[in-house]
């Protein structure tokens, strides 16, 4: 069963994001240390929250996995990916590890 991490970083008054960096270094250093685990992956920029309802989320990054053996794998080698975090924004990212079902 395919696994997905999804990473999303939350918008509150005291947090910034820089997407140039995120979307030029960051993910490049996803791809160099995850990539041989990665199915993909997919990286959603917030717009909105509804209508008239400004995004809860500055992005979302999607990363799906073909199996769990997968995903431990990468996860073994991510504290590069990790400790790049800072480098592009100061809000505590939040996690979910799901089993993807549909």
């Amino acid at each position: 069963m395919a696994v997905s991490l999804q990473v999303i970083y939350p918008i509150s008054d005291d947090t910034s994001f820089d997407y140039d960096y995120y979307t030029s270094s960051h993910m490049e250093i996803v791809g160099k240390h995850m990539g041989p685990h990665l199915q993909s992956t997919l990286v959603t920029k917030g717009l909105a929250g509804g209508p008239d309802t400004p995004p809860g989320s500055y992005a979302v990054a999607t990363l799906l996995f073909a199996d769990q053996a997968a995903f431990d794998a990468a996860m073994a080698v991510s504290a590069p990916v990790m400790a790049d975090i800072p480098n592009f924004t100061n809000s505590q990212p939040q996690i979910l590890i799901g089993e993807v079902i549909g």
